[in-house]
């Protein structure tokens, strides 16, 4: 019995959230949406293709950056309404050169960046 991503309960926009979570580390990299097609093609590839909300086009994660997000594991949540991703991430995951977009912690009531950019 396939897999049906029909089957999942997207928003009414037809996405769903997708977290991708680092396989090795467990460390959360970052959200993004997916639509019934970016999770074919995230199946059938294992590399993950998201739904980009602002390009109205798919993101295959690392295309023109490098920083690949290679799928080992798909999750669906008990309602399936929401992804978790494991992955093998090369590079930073987040579009502003950190391995993780959550970088921004609360701490004594401000904001402090707890990770800094990677170079190189």
């Amino acid at each position: 019995m396939g897999f049906d991503p029909l089957t999942l309960k997207y928003d009414v926009n037809g996405l769903i959230p997708a977290i991708a979570q680092d396989e090795d580390s467990g460390e959360v990299l970052m959200m993004a949406w997916m639509n019934a097609n970016a999770v074919l093609r995230t199946l059938q590839s294992g590399r993950v293709t998201y739904w980009s909300r602002s390009r109205q086009a798919f993101w295959v994660k690392g295309e023109t950056s490098g920083h690949v997000q290679e799928l080992v594991d798909f999750r669906v949540d008990c309602d399936r309404d929401c992804l978790l991703l494991r992955v093998r991430q090369t590079g930073p995951a987040c579009h502003t050169n950190r391995r993780s977009c959550f970088y921004t912690a609360l701490r004594d009531g401000g904001e402090v960046e707890i990770l800094t950019p990677e170079t190189g």
